[in-house]
């Protein structure tokens, strides 16, 4: 992936706990459980940033991209960060980056850009991302 942002400074990050179910059998995280850390990542990141616990069933910011690179792995005894940010706005949609540090050395071991689109949840269409949320995001990120 080319970036075109800041990849180094993040104002949010969040503790993940490994789980012994979370390994294969070299001792390392498998993926897909990495990609359920993400999704840690940013409902803790929209709590934050809202100021209050985020309901799921209520939730009008909904994934519709995401890329990956597994640049080392997780292993078993590693202590590791999500750390996420916002990166820009669309009129509908929310950029955001993420990454997986190994929280003592700071080694990135993984790297996670996503796209979320703002749905309104009776209709299930798409809407113009609220202006709550912008200026949450910015105000978390330190953006006036």
């Amino acid at each position: 992936m080319n970036y075109e942002f800041d990849t180094t400074t993040f104002n949010h990050s969040v503790e993940i706990q490994i789980r012994f179910a979370d390994l294969d059998a070299l001792n390392h995280v498998n993926n897909g459980f990495q990609c359920h850390y993400f999704d840690v990542g940013r409902v803790n990141y929209f709590s934050d940033a809202l100021k209050r616990k985020i309901n799921l069933a209520e939730i009008d910011l909904v994934l519709v991209h995401t890329e990956f690179d597994f640049l080392a792995p997780v292993e078993g005894n590693d202590e590791i960060l999500v750390q996420s940010k916002t990166i820009s706005f669309g009129e509908k949609s929310v950029k955001m980056f993420q990454r997986i540090i190994d929280k003592n050395s700071g080694k990135v071991k993984t790297t996670c850009y996503s796209v979320l689109s703002a749905m309104d949840t009776v209709t299930k269409q798409s809407k113009k991302v609220p202006e709550e949320y912008k200026q949450a995001f910015f105000d978390l990120e330190g953006i006036r």
